[in-house]
C-alpha cells in the first residue's frame, strides 16, 4: 500500500483516534476489526505519514476558565496595511508565538488574517491587543467580536465516507 493512500481501514483509526485518542492498542484494534500488531502497524504509520498531527487532551474550557479566570474568549479579524509575503509571515510569526493566540487562520476575502483569543479578562485583552495590533505599524484594521456563549466545539473530521 501506498504511505500516501488511505484505505477503509485507515479511515476508521482515523475517525476513532480523533474521537478518544486514549484508546488502547487492543481496543482499538477490536473497534476496527483488526490485530493488535497490524493496528499498531497502522497506527505508526499513520503518524509518520503526517496524517495524525499529534495527540493531546481537550480541556473543558468552562471548567477550566472558571478555575483560572480565563473568561473572555475574542474572535478578532486583522487586516494588513501591506500584504506582501514578508508582511504576511512577519505577523503571522508574531501572532503564534503569543500564548493567548489560540488559532491563527490566513483567510481570503476580507481580512487577512483571523485570530482566536483567550484572554483573562477585558484588560487581560487590551494588553494583547497592545503586544500584537497596536505595536505593529503594519496593521490597518482590527475587529473584535467577544463570545457570549459557545454553542458547538469539536476538533473532529468527517473522516468516514
Amino acid at each position: 500500500m501506498n504511505p500516501n493512500e488511505l484505505d477503509a481501514i485507515d479511515l476508521q483509526l482515523l475517525d476513532c483516534l480523533q474521537n478518544d485518542a486514549s484508546l488502547s492498542n487492543v481496543a482499538l484494534a477490536n473497534k476496527v476489526n483488526v490485530s493488535p500488531p497490524t493496528c499498531l502497524r497502522r497506527v505508526k504509520r499513520l503518524t509518520e505519514g503526517g496524517w495524525i498531527e499529534r495527540q493531546i487532551a481537550v480541556l473543558n474550557s468552562d471548567r477550566l476558565g472558571t478555575e483560572l479566570g480565563h473568561g473572555l474568549t475574542a474572535l478578532v479579524e486583522v487586516s494588513l496595511d501591506k500584504q506582501g509575503s514578508e508582511h504576511l509571515d512577519a505577523f503571522e510569526s508574531r501572532a503564534v508565538a503569543h500564548a493567548a493566540v489560540q488559532q491563527c487562520w490566513r483567510v481570503s476575502p476580507g481580512p487577512d488574517f483571523m485570530l482566536v483569543v483567550q484572554a483573562i479578562d477585558m484588560p487581560h485583552y487590551l494588553s494583547i491587543s497592545q503586544a500584537l495590533f497596536t505595536q505593529d505599524a503594519n496593521v490597518r484594521n482590527i475587529k473584535a467580536f467577544f463570545a457570549t456563549r459557545r454553542a458547538k466545539f469539536t476538533t473532529t473530521w468527517p473522516v468516514l465516507r
